[in-house]
């Protein structure tokens, strides 16, 4: 491991920000990670990424050592939308993990893409060329990064909201209003630690959505993201009313027959970090989804606009 160290005179701001600013050779996100792993200390003392650096301040870190990655790539189809030497756009399949995790060791989409390409390493040994999730059981398209510059660029995107992320769900319930936006912080719950909940001290959630066709019993929707929080979409439909058909988490015991929710991430828009062309992204909905919605009675008038 490598150790080094900055004395504060002249610096000033967040110390993840100066750190990085520091040791070009480091990219930020790394420095935020080797803080929340306590690899790095004040003054001796471990401190968050957020604290604001002060003069006299001695500040120390270790480098760990890049782990090779001991996950086995993986000979499996992708549908992938868009590549270039950059990043690439994946339609994941319903059913399909992203990422490894414990019970998920193998078959996840990282292990198919880790066959197909080089990522990039800044989400570490089990995540690479990860920038977003989405859950298990949702499916649609994700922004995968190729290397490290690119996975700062996109990161730095998705936090500034200036990706287009927009979702198809088939959702219970009728809805009287034909788009509406849902302001409702999300945090873990407090009754369930495998779910997320409405909290008061929430991270801020925005959703918004437009109704698309409206059916006996159930509603279709485009929802478009303006936050990303963890199972943001099934959690605000729950909060007002109308939980994601076919969700074992979030929705009721009695409703659509499927393999997990009704959810579709459609449409991706992001900016190409080298090029900064704009790029937009459609995947169709998947099989089942379509056959789900052609058993259901829909409305005279159906159409939400």
């Amino acid at each position: 491991m490598e150790e080094q160290q900055i004395k504060i005179e002249q610096q000033s701001g967040r110390l993840d920000k100066v750190i990085a600013d520091e040791f070009a050779e480091y990219t930020r996100s790394q420095v935020v990670e080797w803080i929340k792993d306590e690899l790095v200390t004040v003054n001796g003392a471990i401190k968050k990424a957020k604290y604001s650096v002060k003069p006299g301040d001695l500040i120390k870190f270790t480098v760990p050592e890049v782990k090779e990655l001991d996950l086995q790539a993986e000979n499996i189809p992708l549908d992938i939308v868009y590549e270039d030497d950059d990043l690439l756009v994946v339609n994941k399949p319903q059913g399909m993990v992203v990422h490894p995790s414990a019970g998920h060791e193998d078959g996840t989409l990282v292990n198919a893409l880790m066959y197909h390409t080089p990522l990039s390493t800044i989400n570490g040994v089990f995540r690479p060329g990860i920038v977003h999730r989405i859950d298990k059981d949702t499916s649609g398209l994700l922004m995968v990064a190729k290397n490290d510059q690119a996975h700062e660029a996109l990161s730095a995107q998705l936090k500034a909201k200036k990706n287009l992320r927009q979702y198809i769900a088939l959702v219970h319930g009728e809805f009287q209003e034909n788009e509406g936006t849902i302001k409702a912080p999300i945090g873990r719950s407090t009754a369930d630690r495998k779910k997320q909940a409405v909290i008061k001290d929430g991270r801020d959630a925005v959703t918004h959505f437009k109704v698309l066709q409206r059916y006996v019993g159930y509603t279709l929707l485009a929802v478009t993201l303006e936050t990303g929080r963890t199972h943001q979409i099934r959690v605000h439909m729950q909060y007002i009313g109308h939980p994601v058909a076919g969700d074992p988490l979030y929705g009721p015991k009695k409703t659509l027959p499927g393999q997990g929710q009704y959810l579709h991430a459609a449409t991706l828009g992001l900016t190409q970090p080298k090029t900064q062309a704009e790029l937009v992204f459609e995947a169709p909905l998947p099989a089942n989804f379509s056959a789900i919605l052609e058993q259901l009675e829909p409305y005279a008038d159906t159409n939400g606009d």
